[in-house]
């Protein structure tokens, strides 16, 4: 099942208990609301919830060379613009040796190496924010965070914000399992 937007908003209104929307430009207070969590960071927040594999992607990065560590490890490195969540930093292509002696700050890691590979959440419209790639149970997830930010507001009923956040809470703990159970075995890294 292919994921639009609307559906998505729509589902969200009818955790809520609230009528749906008859398309995205409707001039009604909930869609108004809902676009409002959705520009706020909905998406963002949920890809950051779990290591989800549709949102998944790895690359090669060198170091930025215009940026020079005042001490400590040598090497600078910008962050993808994409970047929402980091699954794993390895020293070699193949992803087999996990760099251990790296620093994440802000917008930013460290390393004592000139190259990096790296694997990550991407909110990129070819990753984390293309709904045909979402499984049913992220897109539930959405739904129910979705209904959790815009229930108080529309309904004013601490009941139904109290119902989404436990419907939200519900989807994220049946998804992130799911997702899980998707990524290939590995074996454990040896102890340092």
């Amino acid at each position: 099942m292919t994921t639009s937007k609307l559906t998505l908003l729509n589902d969200a209104l009818r955790i809520i208990g609230e009528r749906s929307l008859l398309n995205l430009s409707e001039g009604r207070e909930p869609r108004r609301r809902l676009d409002t969590a959705w520009d706020g960071g909905a998406l963002k927040y949920c890809l950051a919830a779990g290591l989800w594999n549709f949102a998944m992607r790895t690359g090669q990065l060198t170091y930025a060379p215009s940026i020079t560590p005042d001490f400590g490890m040598a090497y600078a490195f910008t962050k993808p613009d994409d970047y929402v969540r980091t699954a794993g930093v390895w020293s070699d292509e193949y992803l087999k040796s996990p760099l251990l002696d790296y620093r994440d700050e802000a917008n930013m890691w460290f390393a004592d190496i000139d190259t990096i590979y790296i694997s990550y959440v991407s909110n990129d419209a070819q990753y984390g924010a293309d709904f045909s790639l979402w499984p049913e149970t992220f897109t539930k997830f959405v739904e129910a965070h979705l209904a959790s930010e815009v229930a108080m507001p529309i309904t004013q009923n601490r009941g139904k914000i109290e119902e989404a956040i436990a419907i939200r809470k519900a989807a994220l703990e049946y998804a992130q399992p799911k997702a899980a159970m998707a990524h290939p075995t590995s074996a454990p890294t040896s102890g340092r």
